[in-house]
């Protein structure tokens, strides 16, 4: 098990890498200089999706035994997606403990492992922007009108890249 300092160790080694090789679509940085296990990471919305030329916060919190369990991830800019719950919590598989899903919707190769970094947490959420699941979601309504309503889906999530826009 990964004790407090060997997490904070590794987390400032990715920080420290992030900073250095910057990857296209994503910015992150501390929350507090002093707590390295609070980072605030803006994703700009990937190219040739609904999301696109948005700029969305989101707060990643880490545990005190990273990198054996994931860190939660959740938007502080509104955002209208299957895989984002109304508190803004981002739900994919990779940020689930690792194992075996209790509900068996997931395969125990989908969900955490230790070897995730920030960057594949924050590359998945990309992905996840550019290819909502609608089978698990986190936001029902959202997912039924990903499905069945596309025209009320796009508006949604155009008033959020427009807004995300407007608090740069």
């Amino acid at each position: 098990m990964a004790s407090p300092s060997q997490a904070s160790l590794l987390l400032q080694k990715q920080l420290k890498d992030l900073c250095k090789n910057p990857i296209d679509g994503f910015w992150a940085g501390l929350v507090d200089e002093s707590n390295i296990f609070e980072w605030s990471v803006t994703i700009i919305g990937p190219p040739d999706t609904l999301y696109a030329e948005g700029f969305f916060n989101a707060i990643m919190t880490f545990p005190q035994n990273y990198p054996n369990s994931p860190p939660t991830v959740r938007f502080t800019s509104e955002i209208w997606h299957p895989n984002v719950y109304s508190d803004g919590k981002v739900c994919i598989s990779i940020l689930h403990p690792p194992g075996d899903d209790p509900h068996g919707y997931e395969l125990a190769s989908e969900r955490w492992t230790p070897v995730h970094t920030v960057e594949s947490i924050v590359l998945s959420i990309i992905s996840m922007l550019s290819s909502p699941n609608d089978e698990s979601p986190a936001n029902v309504e959202a997912a039924k009108e990903w499905r069945e309503k596309r025209d009320e889906f796009r508006k949604k999530v155009g008033r959020c890249v427009r807004k995300s826009q407007e608090l740069l």
